[in-house]
């Protein structure tokens, strides 16, 4: 099992695309630590706490040593694996230097060309300031994080910039879709990705784009990850500043398909997403399709598609690419 927090919905950005922005009833609410030992009692082999938000690092330093003496305490495995847009760690670097060099902690960020991400209403997070966070944190940590991308119609033509910029940092780019929730409330036409990640194939830069590394293992038949993996009602779960649980980090954020907390920890097991036959595929013909786990791997995804209306606008774009997606099954 692998658990999402989103400890508060607080963030030092104003991302236009944000699809967290209303994740609790107060903004002032952090997530109760005893749900998460709650939690980790219950699913005692949980491999990864995955700590996004609102921006993590809007939380003190304190509470995830919280976490890490737990388990510590329980002698589990268990890592973390932060995604903050370490803003705060660029203002205070050694409020958080000791816990990200902990042996089971891990650092992911975020980044993007165009207007879409930013720092606050009048100042575009660019790329001379995401160099100058990534190299501190290089000199302080000791590596260069990750990060992932979000493409949208505002920013689609910097999209494959985005790869390019983790080949010379040497680093692996998540080039993400945007999802309908939030501020972004059309999907990024789902198709419209496939193309890219085509793109970044035929310019030689797979090495550094995380996706496209994951189409090639889907094609071959070998298991991928988030947001191409269709259990997610069996290996992962979510918990909310407020406490509520749910299966799916992006189902969260329009709080739909919630999950019993108390229920589950006391013994049951949900399966909202696999229960909820809608959720199965964009129309009744994906189920013959090659194409099949390409479109339909993500049920936010489908359900996205489905209520914006693009689901035969993205079958025509996928038609068009078919001989070459499956080229590599």
């Amino acid at each position: 099992m692998d658990l999402i927090i989103k400890p508060t919905e607080l963030c030092n950005f104003a991302c236009t695309f944000c699809s967290s922005p209303d994740l609790s009833e107060s903004r002032s609410s952090t997530l109760d630590l005893e749900k998460v030992k709650e939690f980790l009692i219950r699913y005692p082999n949980t491999r990864t706490i995955i700590v996004n938000g609102g921006d993590p690092l809007m939380v003190q330093p304190e509470y995830y040593y919280e976490i890490l003496n737990f388990i510590n305490s329980q002698k589990m495995a268990t890592t973390l694996s932060f995604t903050t847009n370490l803003w705060d760690f660029y203002l205070r670097p050694q409020k958080w230097v000791g816990l990200f060099k902990e042996e089971n902690v891990g650092v992911g960020t975020s980044f993007n060309y165009g207007a879409t991400r930013k720092i606050n209403r009048n100042t575009i997070y660019d790329e001379e300031k995401f160099w100058k966070v990534s190299n501190l944190f290089l000199e302080k940590v000791g590596y260069r994080p990750d990060f992932i991308s979000v493409v949208t119609p505002e920013n689609e033509d910097k999209a494959l910039d985005n790869v390019r910029l983790a080949k010379k940092m040497d680093v692996t780019c998540k080039l993400n879709y945007a999802v309908g929730s939030g501020r972004q409330t059309d999907p990024y036409v789902l198709s419209k990705i496939y193309n890219f990640y085509l793109q970044i194939i035929e310019e030689g830069l797979t090495r550094w784009e995380f996706n496209t590394q994951e189409l090639i293992k889907g094609m071959s038949k070998e298991a991928t990850v988030c947001p191409r993996s269709r259990n997610c009602d069996s290996h992962i779960r979510c918990l909310q500043p407020d406490g509520d649980y749910y299966s799916c980090g992006a189902f969260g954020d329009d709080k739909e398909y919630k999950i019993d907390f108390e229920s589950e920890m006391n013994g049951e097991k949900y399966t909202p997403l696999n229960d909820d036959l809608n959720l199965l595929s964009m129309k009744e013909e994906c189920l013959a399709c090659p194409l099949f786990s390409l479109c339909n791997g993500c049920r936010k995804t489908v359900k996205d598609m489905k209520e914006s209306g693009q689901v035969e606008e993205h079958c025509r774009i996928m038609k068009g690419f078919e001989k070459k997606l499956t080229a590599f099954a």
